[in-house]
């Protein structure tokens, strides 16, 4: 694999990927070789969710500042060093697995609510997530039988392609079973189908960071 990079709290299914978004990883130093991106190769921006999301990550805050909700790979650092949208309705008190180093504060949590296409909006008190337990299903494009058709050298360079494509980036893609994964903060299908559109089906697939609680 070849990475880039409680009460009202309902459970959804999630992929091991959707788990370990947020997580502290090492993924987060890795990098790789660009390659120049390609006119025409840039999803959609900011698409709103219709209903409420979930979402699993590191809340960090820096001082004053407003917290951010770390989707993607988060920096193995004392404090951790990430950054993702801002997380509106956020309150420390009494939450478990805070901490805090200098004016860093930050900790990992389940979190519903809402999300507008730049905002999130807490809805329901998260849940720390050393605590948390998701259902978790199996995501069948990972598994042996069904891998894809595409050559590893093909997806290295749509993977530095789509890291390159403007503003509207993946947090982070690997390489895995013969497809390029790729996570967004949130997609509704228009991602997927301008990557199908873009580089052919079952080549670059979608997984989202924040899940609709009611698909």
């Amino acid at each position: 694999m070849t990475t880039r990079s409680h009460t009202a709290l309902q459970r959804v299914p999630f992929t091991a990927l959707s788990a370990a978004v947020g997580i502290l990883a090492a993924v987060a130093l890795l990098g790789a070789c660009s390659t120049p991106a390609r006119p025409g190769a840039q999803p959609p921006a900011g698409i709103p969710a219709p209903g409420e999301v979930l979402g699993q990550g590191t809340v960090i805050q820096i001082g004053d500042s407003a917290p951010q909700f770390c989707l993607g790979p988060v920096a193995e650092s004392y404090p951790p060093q990430c950054s993702g949208p801002a997380i509106a309705g956020w309150d420390w008190h009494g939450l478990q697995g805070v901490e805090t180093s200098g004016d860093v504060t930050w900790g990992g949590y389940a979190v519903q609510g809402t999300w507008d296409g730049t905002r999130f909006t807490v809805t329901s008190p998260p849940m720390w997530l050393a605590l948390y337990d998701p259902i978790r299903i199996v995501d069948p494009q990972r598994e042996p039988e069904n891998a894809g058709m595409t050559t590893q050298g093909r997806l290295l360079a749509i993977q530095d392609e789509l890291a390159t494509a403007g503003e509207v980036q993946p947090l982070m893609s690997w390489i895995e079973n013969g497809y390029l994964f790729a996570t967004y903060v949130y997609d509704d299908g228009d991602i997927q189908r301008h990557l199908d559109a873009t580089y052919g089906a079952d080549v670059v697939l979608v997984r989202p960071a924040l899940r609709d609680v009611n698909p």
